[in-house]
């Protein structure tokens, strides 16, 4: 079910690629199976259109240790909510540090259903909760958040070289 809900926010949060009640065609299904035990089987179909009303379609089968794949998630998941346990913070108008929120969203990139606190937007995309942890990362160490805009070298006025050197 929680796969089936990452699909649905997913298409919720873009309303320029799907309109109002309109989403991808896709059925996720998982079903135990005890004659293979811990090995995780997976059938992906992906079909995408082609220009003249084609079609493409192309099929993906992946077999293996589903505990074996999530033993360094859950590694991950203990060291970093250790970490993220120590840190406070506070506005320059407070005069007391906060630790973070109990529910920590900010290891949503290592899950695939994030809980995060009420009132407080889920956030799927991959990118953006990667982003998130490191630059809380890269607050810890005093370094400025990275924001992938590059603006500074999108102003007028600046003389910038080139990649071959002009």
């Amino acid at each position: 079910m929680s796969k089936s809900n990452v699909v649905d926010d997913i298409v919720q949060s873009n309303s320029i690629l799907y309109k109002t009640d309109e989403k991808p065609d896709h059925v996720i299904v998982i079903k135990y199976v005890p004659t293979v035990g811990d090995s995780k089987r997976a059938l992906d179909e992906y079909t995408s259109e082609l220009m003249l009303g084609g079609r493409n379609t192309l099929v993906i089968h992946n077999t293996c240790e589903d505990s074996l794949l999530a033993a360094p998630i859950i590694l991950d998941l203990i060291i970093f909510a250790e970490l993220v346990e120590r840190i406070e913070v506070k506005e320059e108008r407070d005069q007391i540090f906060t630790k973070l929120h109990s529910i920590l969203s900010i290891l949503s990139y290592l899950c695939k259903a994030p809980l995060v606190p009420l009132d407080t937007p889920v956030v799927n995309s991959l990118f953006k909760q990667r982003a998130c942890l490191e630059n809380i990362l890269r607050a810890c160490l005093s370094l400025p958040p990275e924001n992938h805009m590059l603006l500074e070298f999108k102003t007028k006025g600046k003389n910038h070289v080139t990649a071959n050197g002009n």
